[in-house]
């Protein structure tokens, strides 16, 4: 075995590999081949989108697994532990089985060079071609076109929303970024598309491949009722189910989408209207509104691009919280800092800054010029990680105020880790 330790095979792949992400499934399809020339088992849902995906795979696997289906997902990226990413049945894998899943890939590759995340999806499906769940739920981690999880097929698509995000990559127009997301679309099978704001490219792939269509507000509905909220299906179908366990202004578009797979999958995964209740109000997902109560209280949220940003910005307005706001905040440096000025800005009392570190990293010193060319209105300070940031941040606010933490799952992360929260 090349390495021993699960940290020194992340180390390696990180180092070895030129770029972090690397588009493209010549390569990652290869040694899948080589793998597992028989692919996996089991009906697999692939979810792509701008934003929701966490959301809605949390959704799916809660309700699953709690109806007693044997499931296998895989998600990126991980807040504190890199198992995190890999789980089976909720419960993430262990160090042994993804330094063994490391280990065959690594002989199976050869000369093949691989990208970190590109390990990731591999090691994901040797644990589950192992373990064999009866669903494999896959999150697309950037695009879905030409993204290492589009080696395998989806039985249902679900592409939860498109707005502008990684234009270095996906293209700096919603119709291209809505084509590439299209791309997890497979010929004559169902897609679910959770926003009715569909951009045009998405349809048109989908009518292309002759697939099955099942539109937001078209094939199927929700409104809100005083007692949760009610599903529209199409056969007519009406269901009346309690708020999803996730906070947040777009949560039951989401629920709304994943209860339309979970009807598509009705064949294979037989539940009652009890089952997929249950399911919705006991998920977890930390770091989207994670409400840490304390003096002052913590509000953890991984918002960082335009779409996310807005959803955190109506939060903020529903809480309507008496003390001040302060933010701790640290963003990669391909997204935009004038959206958080703007849709986040207004609620804040102070800005704590964070230097990120590495690949797409940007110091606190650069994203406070970013601000202040964002016009910024509150006082900005800069600190070196999030210890230093916290404590600061603590001598300022009084035990009414809350403390903001947002713009990357790193800093949400690093959050998580520094307060035990994981």
């Amino acid at each position: 075995m090349r390495f021993e330790s699960l940290q020194q095979w992340l180390e390696w792949q990180n180092s070895y590999h030129p770029t972090e992400i690397d588009l493209g499934l010549q390569r990652v399809a290869t040694v899948w081949r080589r793998l597992r020339p028989e692919g996996v088992q089991g009906k697999v849902v692939t979810v792509a989108g701008t934003n929701g995906k966490g959301s809605s795979v949390a959704l799916l696997e809660s309700i699953y697994t709690r109806a007693g289906i044997t499931v296998g997902c895989f998600t990126s990226p991980h807040l504190v532990r890199y198992n995190e990413r890999i789980r089976l049945n909720g419960e993430p894998v262990s160090d042994r089985q993804l330094c063994r899943a490391f280990e065959m890939i690594d002989r199976a590759r050869e000369q093949i060079s691989l990208s970190y995340f590109e390990f990731a999806t591999l090691a994901a499906l040797i644990c589950f071609a192992a373990e064999r769940p009866e669903l494999i739920i896959l999150e697309v981690g950037l695009g879905g076109r030409l993204d290492a999880v589009n080696i395998i097929d989806a039985d249902v698509a679900l592409i939860t929303t498109v707005d502008l995000d990684h234009t270095d990559w996906l293209g700096d127009d919603i119709e291209t970024i809505g084509r590439e997301k299209a791309g997890i679309i497979r010929r004559r099978r169902p897609v679910v598309l959770g926003d009715r704001a569909m951009p045009q490219s998405v349809l048109a792939q989908a009518e292309q491949l002759d697939a099955d269509i099942y539109l937001s507000t078209r094939e199927f509905d929700y409104r809100p009722t005083p007692q949760g909220w009610q599903w529209r299906g199409p056969d007519g179908e009406v269901l009346e189910l309690p708020a999803p366990g996730l906070t947040g202004g777009r949560q039951l578009q989401n629920a709304s989408a994943v209860v339309m797979v979970c009807r598509l999958l009705q064949e294979s995964f037989p539940l009652q209207p009890d089952l997929i209740a249950r399911g919705l109000q006991q998920v977890r997902l930390p770091g989207r509104l994670q409400f840490v109560a304390g003096k002052p209280a913590m509000l953890l949220d991984v918002a960082h691009n335009r779409q996310s940003l807005e959803s955190l910005g109506e939060a903020l307005q529903q809480l309507h919280w008496q003390g001040s706001v302060y933010a701790l905040f640290g963003m990669l440096e391909d997204k935009d800092a004038a959206d958080a000025v703007e849709l986040i800005g207004p609620y804040l009392a102070g800005w704590h800054l964070i230097d990120l570190d590495g690949w797409r990293g940007r110091r606190a010193e650069q994203l406070a010029m970013a601000l202040r060319g964002a016009e910024v209105k509150q006082p900005v300070s800069c600190h070196q990680g999030f210890a230093e940031a916290y404590g600061a941040c603590r001598d300022q606010a009084g035990p009414e105020d809350l403390l903001l933490v947002f713009g990357s799952f790193r800093i949400v992360g690093e959050a998580m880790h520094y307060l035990d929260l994981a």
